[in-house]
């Protein structure tokens, strides 16, 4: 009986808040991707712009099939995403020792911030053209151009992050003799998680733009490399195909990074 009335209060009551807002979220999230559906497909069916200039949904799914069937597209998504890695990785790591240097030291901040700053204006794709001068065209132009595109967010954030935390948990840490290390690991970067992963998103999302645009001047694989070749082709349905991968992939990589995020300020709550 009292299974009975449970279940009968939970039917009236309808599903729980927390799924409603998920549901409702979820459902507006896909609003306008589906506006822009309709009316590229509204364009195509009587024709706005002509064929050659915008294919039908149609095509482009077609081309999508193709090329994930023939495995050309997995092999230039492989390659593009191997290069991230190993850019954000070493832009990531070098971003994170050195804003945790210049957050923690202002003797530091002093020395290294002017060269910082002045550097850290010059475009990504602006470094293109002495670094080829400097490495070559080969991989590894691509991944020094996809580190700095990291480097410099997560340089920035890294150093806001470690600047803000609370000196009373500093004074607390020192009470207990904390080593520098203990310090931290316990105190510091528990503390500066928020602004730490905030430089890392950006600077994922930078790399990944910095990755698109030096496969299209200097590649010969990669997503990057598909679009401009396409455009080169006038295959105008395989490079939207393209660039509809570039953006899920990026959507993709942040809403992991998204989760670790979230994860973490689980861990960071309780280590506080």
């Amino acid at each position: 009986m009292i299974a009975t009335g449970l279940l009968a209060s939970a039917v009236r009551s309808g599903p729980p808040a927390w799924l409603r807002r998920s549901f409702g979220r979820a459902a507006l999230a896909i609003v306008l991707p589906l506006a822009v559906l309709l009316v590229w497909t509204a364009s195509a069916r009587w024709g706005w712009l002509p064929q050659q200039i915008l294919p039908s949904p149609i095509e482009v799914w077609q081309s999508f099939v193709d090329l994930a069937g023939s495995g050309e597209l997995l092999h230039h998504t492989d390659v593009s995403l191997l290069r991230v890695v190993y850019g954000f990785a070493a832009g990531a790591g070098a971003g994170l020792l050195l804003g945790t240097a210049m957050g923690l030291s202002p003797t530091v901040e002093d020395y290294v911030k002017p060269l910082f700053t002045a550097l850290a204006q010059v475009p990504t794709l602006g470094w293109i053209p002495l670094l080829m001068l400097l490495v070559g065209i080969d991989e590894t132009l691509k991944i020094v151009i996809i580190a700095k595109a990291a480097f410099v967010p997560i340089t920035i954030n890294t150093a806001a992050g470690m600047r803000a935390v609370p000196r009373g948990l500093v004074e607390v840490a020192e009470s207990f003799r904390f080593s520098r290390f203990q310090l931290l690991r316990k105190v510091a970067f528990p503390a500066a998680v928020p602004q730490i992963f905030t430089g890392i998103r950006y600077g994922l999302t930078h790399a990944w733009m910095a990755l698109v645009g030096v496969e299209l001047l200097a590649s010969s694989e990669g997503l990057g490399y598909l679009l401009v070749w396409s455009r080169q082709m006038f295959w105008l349905d395989q490079m939207i195909v393209g660039m509809l991968v570039i953006g899920l992939v990026g959507l993709l990589m942040d809403a992991i990074l998204g989760l670790v995020e979230a994860r973490l300020q689980r861990w960071r709550v309780a280590g506080l």
